[in-house]
């Protein structure tokens, strides 16, 4: 079997409101970059990836796995990631990666996880992702502490959540220390609480946040501020696990990190430790040096959504509920709608592969979309409604 093409659309997908971070706004919509790899058996495999339009960016690598098995993916990420310095994007290749894996498990006609070990758990569970939020349903904006609580509590009593995570950075720290509290106070004692404020705290601010959150008994706070020496330093000084999906994300830090004693926590992600086999791999690291792991979000779509289920459902250690923003989207570009939740958690899809199809009238619908919507991450770092702001890393 040999990969003969790879062919690429975007597609953007309405949210059910805006979501703020600390460095910006999603501007009601997420978008992603669909990938279908053909083989000369007449099997196709989908993978999905993020970061824009990266239309561009797969055809400039398409050339280099051309050619080549999708069962042999060493080799392909010998060519794709590994050779090429200026065209080394573990995004790129994670996407690949994802799409030969559905092409053997359709090969096999096993599901996905079977290519990985084999799921230990039927359904993945996932938290209550939290955002200040503009335009919310209904009108409106999230603007007091109240306002997050409460829409933690909505979440939960709609999906099954059984834990949350506040998207930090946004409001001024003591704001968002009291909407943790109002958290807890609303949720009780047994909802996890974690915070993310992605590294804009200062050293200095962190370490105090971290001291007042104590109190909360947080699942962990991630990434509180910048690089590995801020991590370290709040470390040091807090009894609050620590988690990243920023210091490491990658195996070049990862090293340093564990060395440097810096993080109690890595949230895995599919596409920043190059795809569900290095995930595997990052899992096994983690284990001989005790470290815990839970999954990153990526803002994905089914399919991605469905590797990451596939992925989690095979690692004995991630006990800890995986990051979603998929309660916020309105639709899918998947066969059958968007995946369900019951009971806060998705079941491990069924079928070969991914357990997922393209559904090709909302692809193409989602895919005029996104032509009249247009890339935002030329935007994506501002919030319109204040346009003189922008993000000062430390600055908190």
């Amino acid at each position: 079997m040999k990969i003969t093409d790879i062919k690429t659309r975007v597609a953007a997908i309405p949210l059910n409101s805006k979501l703020r971070h600390n460095t910006g706004v999603h501007p009601g919509y997420f978008l992603r970059t669909i990938l279908e790899v053909f083989t000369d058996e007449g099997i196709i495999g989908l993978g999905e990836v993020g970061g824009g339009d990266q239309r561009g960016a797969i055809e400039k690598i398409k050339h280099r796995v051309i050619g080549l098995d999708p069962f042999h993916l060493e080799e392909i990420k010998l060519r794709a990631l590994r050779s090429i310095y200026y065209l080394s994007n573990s995004r790129i290749y994670a996407a690949i990666e994802i799409a030969c894996l559905d092409i053997q498990g359709k090969v096999l006609n096993r599901p996905m996880s079977d290519l990985l070990g084999g799921s230990i758990r039927p359904k993945v569970p996932f938290i209550a992702y939290l955002f200040w939020r503009y335009d919310r349903p209904g009108g409106g904006d999230d603007t007091t502490p109240m306002d997050i609580a409460r829409h933690t509590q909505e979440l939960s009593q709609q999906y099954g959540f059984k834990s949350m995570k506040l998207k930090a950075g946004v409001m001024e720290p003591k704001v968002e220390l009291q909407a943790m509290r109002e958290c807890r106070k609303l949720l009780g004692d047994d909802f996890g609480l974690r915070i993310d404020p992605n590294g804009v705290w200062s050293r200095e601010t962190a370490v105090r946040m971290a001291k007042s959150l104590e109190e909360l008994d947080l699942e962990y706070l991630e990434d509180p501020c910048w690089g590995l020496t801020g991590m370290q330093a709040v470390r040091e000084r807090t009894s609050i696990c620590l988690a990243t999906n920023m210091y490491p994300n990658k195996f070049d830090d990862l090293g340093p990190a564990i060395k440097m004693n810096t993080i109690d926590i890595i949230l895995t992600d599919l596409h920043y430790w190059e795809g569900p086999m290095g995930v595997k791999k990052l899992e096994a690291i983690c284990s001989t040096f005790n470290l815990g792991v839970a999954m990153h979000s990526g803002a994905e779509f089914g399919i991605e959504l469905a590797a990451m289920i596939h992925t989690a459902s095979t690692i004995p250690a991630m006990h800890y509920a995986g990051d979603a923003h998929y309660h916020y989207l309105e639709d899918d570009i998947i066969e059958g709608g968007k995946l369900q939740y019951k009971d806060g958690a998705i079941d491990v899809p069924k079928g070969p592969g991914l357990g997922v199809k393209l559904d090709e009238d909302k692809m193409k619908h989602y895919g005029k979309y996104y032509e009249k919507m247009g890339d935002y991450y030329a935007r994506f770092h501002r919030d319109d409604r204040n346009p003189d702001w922008r993000p000062v890393i430390g600055g908190m």
